[in-house]
């Protein structure tokens, strides 16, 4: 009997917490699958997809790779169409059919932290996780969503997405200028990019959620004191990592208390060694 084989691909790929989430939940399922990281550009992407054998289920994308991804899929999910990034891949039967459970991931992460409105936000970004992170918003509710870019027109696809499938109006602004109010601010931009002006201008914003969970905690996820409640990049991994697996084992009952334990202490160890 042939082992079942998953893995995520992007690059870098080193970092990824993808293989610690998804082997804790196999262990925890009694599954015998595997699940590996794989260093991957988008200029190996198609020949790596071609050589796949049927003992492949299912991939987990990250950048750079989840919006080139669409042009060599089968079908894709409303969701991840409307978003314009897979960040899965289902295998079987001979096809591909892409997903997208950032949005709803990022959402339940959200919710796992935060009971409140979700009116106006602003998202820090303009490219693939973004256009996922303002559909989730929609998704709770959010009316208008505020775009800092450092370039206007890197972000036009993501604008255009997210009207077209009658989300929250997206109005696109600068990483400088002056004090932002909202009710949710959320970052998709690397730790480096967290300028303190950029950091003092969100300042005034209740709740914070930082998709980054490589480099913990980030300049933005520290200037959330007492009073500002703070979503972090391993609730929405975890939570899109649980939908994930839910979707390539075909099983409704995913153990993500397992899946949390095991990055958490995954992160320990990597800050300790």
């Amino acid at each position: 009997m042939s082992t079942t084989r998953c893995a995520v691909l992007g690059r870098p790929i080193g970092h990824s917490l993808s293989p610690v989430l998804h082997r804790a939940a196999y262990d925890a399922l009694g599954l015998s699958w595997t699940y590996e990281a794989i260093e991957m550009g988008e200029e190996g992407l198609p020949d790596f997809l071609a050589g796949l054998d049927t003992s492949w289920r299912g991939l987990s994308l990250t950048m750079p790779l989840k919006r080139p991804v669409l042009q060599l899929l089968d079908s894709v999910s409303p969701i991840a169409e409307a978003a314009g990034a897979v960040n899965t891949v289902l295998l079987g039967d001979g096809l591909r059919i892409g997903d997208n459970t950032d949005v709803p991931g990022a959402a339940a992460a959200i919710r796992e932290r935060y009971d409140g409105r979700v009116r106006t936000a602003v998202v820090v970004g303009g490219g693939a996780t973004a256009a996922s992170v303002a559909l989730a918003l929609g998704e709770l509710g959010c009316w208008v969503v505020t775009l800092l870019v450092r370039d206007a027109e890197r972000a036009t696809d993501t604008v255009q997405r997210v009207t077209h499938h009658e989300g929250p109006l997206l109005v696109v602004g600068s990483l400088e200028g002056e004090p932002l109010e909202a009710d949710i601010v959320v970052s998709t931009i690397p730790t480096e990019a967290q300028t303190p002006g950029l950091v003092d201008r969100l300042a005034g914003i209740p709740v914070v959620f930082d998709v980054v969970y490589g480099t913990w905690p980030t300049p933005l996820a520290r200037s959330a004191g007492p009073g500002r409640t703070l979503v972090s990049g391993l609730d929405m991994l975890v939570h899109q990592a649980a939908l994930q697996v839910a979707l390539m084992t075909g099983l409704r009952e995913i153990p993500i208390d397992a899946m949390r334990a095991a990055a958490e202490q995954a992160i320990t160890e990597r800050s300790s060694g």
